[in-house]
């Protein structure tokens, strides 16, 4: 388990201290996929490098299965880190090393033998696709190749803990999905518990079992995925969750709702039947749902007519449906 407490980080500048967190407290069980969200500038990176204190903190504790990092000793320290892998947006694997060599070099530096460090890098290797790639240098490989060895190399020690910074940020969307799915396997088959730091909802609504919301170095909510993301508490969960949502409310007429659909069956044709059923016409604002194994998975935001007795008959029908929604409010008409 990782447990942060009250944990503050601050950065002197030329103009002063720059306090990167305040008073961050969270809580990662075993064996889940936690995610942290936020825009750039939030203090995501520096809250993860404090997990593995690559960042000392200011003040406040890092709990790492009940031992308290920051008081640890350098060598002991450096023992407890052998159990938290970690995998960066850039890869960082060493150029002048090929594939199994860069998987190796973790179990080199902890001294483990020739022999069974071999087997290990092989093992790894197959466990991310790569056998055929054995031999090939970083500048060999495409950035999808290059992750699933960071992915191998991190997982070298057989850690406890995998934090993954930004991990996919830097890739196309396909190879995005199958880092994901690596991960989740991971998580399933090695009981790795997954920190993933990420400035995308869609990854964090693929993998992740918990989220918590990082605004200006702050936690603005923590809860089960969907759970914020049916429901989000904070204004910056609602910009994260409906990107695009803010360049609406300029739009004059009447009320707006969010759609969300959780798993609803996507054979549905939601919009339609409210169209149909209430005869009244709806303006899409915004839309972005998915199929997975046929449920429907997203939010539509919808305007209504400005028409009051219309705008009643669709609330109403949304209510008898089980559609969830929200109302995202009335601008000036």
């Amino acid at each position: 388990m990782i447990e942060i407490k009250n944990l503050y980080k601050t950065y002197d500048s030329a103009n002063g201290p720059i306090s990167a967190l305040e008073d961050i407290n969270l809580t990662v069980a075993d064996g889940e996929i936690f995610g942290i969200i936020g825009l750039s500038g939030a203090g995501k990176s520096s809250l993860v490098r404090c997990i593995n204190l690559l960042e000392r903190p200011t003040s406040g504790q890092v709990l790492l299965d009940g031992k308290d990092l920051t008081l640890l000793p350098r060598r002991a320290l450096l023992e407890m880190r052998r159990s938290i892998g970690m995998i960066f947006q850039n890869f960082n694997l060493l150029e002048q090393r090929n594939v199994i060599q860069n998987i190796r070099f973790p179990l080199e530096v902890s001294g483990t033998k020739k022999g069974p460090a071999a087997a290990r890098a092989e093992e790894l290797l197959e466990l991310v696709g790569l056998t055929d790639r054995k031999k090939s240098y970083p500048s060999q490989l495409s950035g999808g190749q290059k992750q699933h060895v960071a992915i191998a190399r991190a997982l070298a020690t057989n850690p406890r803990y995998l934090l993954c910074d930004e991990a996919t940020s830097a890739l196309d969307p396909t190879t995005t999905q199958s880092i994901l799915a690596l991960l989740k396997e991971i998580n399933q088959s090695m009981g790795v518990t997954i920190v993933v730091i990420t400035h995308e909802m869609k990854v964090i609504d693929q993998i992740c079992d918990r989220v918590a919301v990082i605004d200006h170095g702050k936690i603005a909510e923590v809860g089960a995925v969907s759970d914020v993301f049916t429901a989000p508490k904070s204004q910056i969960a609602r910009e994260l969750i409906l990107p695009n949502a803010k360049a609406t409310e300029a739009i004059t007429g009447g009320e707006k709702l969010r759609l969300v659909f959780n798993g609803e069956s996507s054979y549905l044709p939601v919009v339609s039947n409210l169209i149909m059923e209430c005869q009244t016409p709806v303006n899409i604002l915004y839309a972005d749902t998915k199929d997975v194994g046929g449920k429907a998975y997203g939010q539509i935001l919808i305007q209504l007519s400005d028409d009051e007795r219309q705008a009643r008959r669709v609330l109403a029908w949304l209510e008898e449906s089980g559609i969830s929604y929200s109302r995202e409010g009335s601008v000036e008409q």
